[in-house]
């Protein structure tokens, strides 16, 4: 539940910081205003990335895991790199979080959080794009950073790449699927916004298609270490042979094969 509790505080930052973004940099009475829907997504997938960044580098993000993201979450666990156990109090306390982190945006920046071009920070597809495209594209874009993830699963000893690499691919995401989808890929940071701005009529959508991104991503995980694995399971490891059964005899605890020798 500590862990919970960070993700909690985690979601909460998360969220409040990308309100504020959206609010200075979508408000047309901002000093900071940008017009152009697809250079502000631009900007805001850019800010996005060093802020996640940052948070998972934070001291709560550390002990936690710093997922802010229970499709990050659900991804972690089908890859057997998570408990279950921890994923429902994970998920609550994300979606919580970022209601928690838009509701103090609210009280923080006032009437201007509620404009029609800021919305709570909403994520709203583009007018053209049918329910069906937005549902492809979100899980397209949360498998594609799921495999991102998977690589530090696989090769742990590249973690110390992960913060940036992890903040790097959602800002693309938001820079590239914003337009188009909106490029939420976390059912955390369209929860909040949505339910306090009153649209949630594409909500499921971005609930929904995350975590069937992850659990895609999570499948080809564990289809490409079977695969890897099951020849290596043949071979003799070291410091070893094999006897007349093929079974491995390795070496007594603290002998060498210089001491069988």
């Amino acid at each position: 539940m500590a862990r919970a509790a960070d993700e909690f505080v985690l979601t909460t930052v998360l969220l409040f910081l990308a309100v504020t973004v959206v609010r200075w940099l979508r408000d047309p009475d901002s000093s900071l205003y940008i017009a152009d829907l697809r250079v502000a997504l631009a900007v805001i997938g850019a800010i996005s990335g060093t802020i996640l960044t940052g948070l998972i580098l934070s001291p709560p993000g550390r002990r936690s895991g710093g997922h802010t993201n229970p499709a990050v979450t659900v991804g972690l666990w089908l890859m057997r790199a998570f408990p279950g156990r921890h994923v429902l109090p994970y998920a609550l306390a994300q979606l919580a979080g970022s209601a928690a982190g838009t509701g103090l945006a609210r009280l923080v920046w006032g009437p201007a959080v509620a404009l029609p071009s800021v919305s709570h920070a909403a994520i709203r597809p583009a007018p053209t794009w049918q329910p069906l495209s937005v549902f492809l594209a979100e899980v397209g874009g949360m498998f594609a950073l799921t495999l991102v993830i998977a690589f530090f699963v696989a090769y742990p000893r590249f973690v110390r790449g992960l913060a940036p690499v992890i903040g790097l691919s959602v800002g693309l995401v938001i820079a590239t699927f914003g337009p188009l989808s909106g490029g939420s890929v976390n059912p955390a940071r369209q929860f909040g916004p949505a339910v306090l701005s009153g649209q949630t009529t594409d909500l499921a959508i971005y609930l929904v298609a995350p975590v069937l991104g992850a659990a895609l991503g999570a499948g080809v995980h564990r289809l490409r270490r079977g695969a890897r694995t099951r020849p290596h399971l043949r071979s003799v490891p070291p410091q070893g042979r094999t006897d007349r059964a093929g079974g491995v005899v390795r070496a007594p605890a603290g002998r060498t094969s210089d001491d069988k020798r």
